[in-house]
């Protein structure tokens, strides 16, 4: 368990952080950059459970959790463990991929055959996990592009990529199966 006992360190000041593995890097590095959209993924996960209850509400906390876990992935770049650790390091699992995508299939039978594209928005839930899905792709754009210059646990990337498809077929769920979702009209205001 983690034990904060305070809250600044003013390690920060000369912008530098600490990674997982000790090794201080700017602020503005792109591994940085990339487990910091993670964490406001999760903020933005923490306003859609405002408005969820039941069995979404459960899901959506179990990947709050798990974008911790993925946050924790990506903060620690040495992918090779030199057994000097005193802990397993905390890595995303196929599992963890695995338990979106059977959730994506379940959504994907409840939910209206798409026709159209659909507008983010309809309930306030449904706008919120537009919102959520659009931070998970900027996230995922980010976890690419840090993995074509250092190594990243390819589990993280697959994490991201169904995580923003679960995202909008929840935001469906959310708009009453997908019979209220928002659609685009082409050209309707020319």
């Amino acid at each position: 368990m983690v034990v904060l006992n305070k809250i600044y360190t003013k390690t920060g000041d000369a912008g530098e952080t600490a990674l997982g593995n000790g090794s201080r890097v700017a602020k503005h590095a792109l591994r940085v950059t990339s487990y910091g959209t993670v964490d406001e993924l999760n903020a933005t996960v923490g306003l859609a459970r405002l408005h969820a209850t039941g069995e979404m509400d459960d899901q959506l906390a179990m990947i709050q959790n798990d974008l911790f876990d993925l946050g924790a992935d990506l903060c620690r770049p040495d992918m090779e463990k030199d057994g000097e650790e005193e802990y397993t390091v905390l890595r995303m699992s196929d599992a963890q991929v695995a338990r979106l995508e059977a959730e994506l299939d379940v959504m994907t039978q409840a939910v209206e055959p798409l026709r159209s594209f659909i507008l983010p928005g309809g309930s306030a839930l449904a706008a919120h996990l537009h919102l959520c899905r659009t931070v998970a792709r900027r996230a995922e754009r980010l976890a690419v592009e840090l993995a074509t210059m250092e190594a990243v646990n390819p589990a993280a990337v697959k994490y991201l990529n169904r995580l923003s498809d679960w995202f909008f077929q929840a935001s469906r769920i959310a708009n009453d199966d997908g019979r209220a979702d928002v659609l685009w009209v082409p050209g309707a205001n020319r």
